[in-house]
């Protein structure tokens, strides 16, 4: 190609892609005006991020934003599910990034497998980028998958079961949910409001972030009914849900990656075990290697890439939470999930 080709390409890209920027802004724009009368109408309580939160079918949601109570609204109204679909469901702060990355690089492993390592998406972009929120989709002219030929579509969201859109429901499709221990959550959670908060409000106190969690007040919370929405469907039907704790996975990924691929309809060959792909897609998504490929850049505006990285551990709540507070939540924990097979 051309030097000359080539940069009239790239210019082509470029002006499509400011040309959806423009176009979600002002889609965004209409959607939040749309909604703006019945937001005015719902409880609210102080917000993490956003200056309040405002309760809509039982669980709190930030206003405003791309992943807000408006776009919850929207997709209600509009979003179309498919029965190849797959959707990733996660309360904030649980894992998504890592699951995201999984998830892409399991189904389209094939896809990549014969370019140069080096343009693998996940070498290049967050996995934020890789694999969409049915939320955002709502802003879109053009839809993620409208030109893409590959099946299945992979979403992701965080809205709650009981909060999800019928076309969903009655799709049939395969969902994947993964929980984390609540403990790593609000911890996760306080760190990640802080780096997105506008700096005028100031930072948010720790003990003020642990008095509101621990009433269930955080994006897309209550934290226990968010787990248990999900948790108890995939009991009743656990060939369309995938239930999986983050802590488990890290102490064995390449294990769950395979029950993952499984579930997905994806397995693992025995040829591809042997070549060693499940160890790879292991290292591909790692944190140590997801975190280096996100080290600079923005998601978008205002979120920078490395807001998804900052320990990736299990554990790191020890380091913050008192032992009045841990004893606190694990009071919450014992009441919420009593009688289900959830521990951490």
């Amino acid at each position: 190609m051309s030097i000359s080709a080539f940069n009239v390409r790239s210019l082509s890209f470029i002006t499509k892609c400011i040309d959806e920027d423009e176009h979600e802004k002002t889609n965004m724009a209409l959607i939040f005006n749309k909604y703006n009368d019945r937001i005015a109408t719902l409880p609210k309580e102080k917000g993490w991020i956003t200056e309040n939160l405002y309760m809509y079918q039982g669980f709190w949601h930030q206003s405003k934003r791309r992943i807000s109570v408006e776009t919850v609204m929207a997709v209600h109204d509009t979003f179309k599910a498919r029965p190849t679909d797959i959707y990733l469901a996660t309360l904030p702060k649980s894992g998504t990034t890592w699951l995201k990355a999984l998830v892409f690089a399991i189904v389209n492993r094939n896809r990549y497998k014969h370019n140069s390592f080096s343009t693998h998406p996940l070498l290049n972009s967050n996995p934020h980028n890789c694999l969409p929120f049915i939320e955002t989709e709502v802003f879109r002219n053009t839809p993620t998958y409208e030109n893409d030929p590959h099946s299945p579509r992979l979403f992701a969201t965080h809205i709650p079961y009981t909060s999800l859109p019928r076309s969903i429901l009655d799709s049939g499709c395969r969902m994947v949910y993964l929980c984390r221990n609540p403990k790593d959550v609000f911890v996760s959670m306080f760190h990640f409001a802080n780096k997105l908060r506008d700096k005028s409000r100031g930072s948010m106190r720790f003990v003020e972030a642990f008095e509101l969690f621990s009433k269930g007040v955080m994006p897309t919370g209550p934290y226990w009914d968010h787990v248990k929405s999900y948790h108890n469907v995939s009991l009743e039907h656990p060939t369309k849900i995938l239930f999986l704790s983050y802590d488990d996975m890290k102490i064995d990924t390449a294990t769950h990656v395979k029950r993952l691929s499984m579930f997905l309809g994806y397995p693992f060959t025995e040829a591809e075990e042997t070549d060693g792909a499940v160890q790879e897609i292991v290292r591909l998504c790692s944190f140590e290697n997801l975190s280096k490929v996100n080290k600079h850049g923005n998601l978008r505006e205002g979120i920078p890439n490395d807001a998804f990285f900052r320990e990736g551990t299990v554990g790191d709540w020890s380091n913050h939470l008192t032992s009045e507070m841990s004893e606190i939540l694990d009071q919450i924990t014992e009441e919420k999930f009593h009688g289900l097979h959830i521990s951490f």
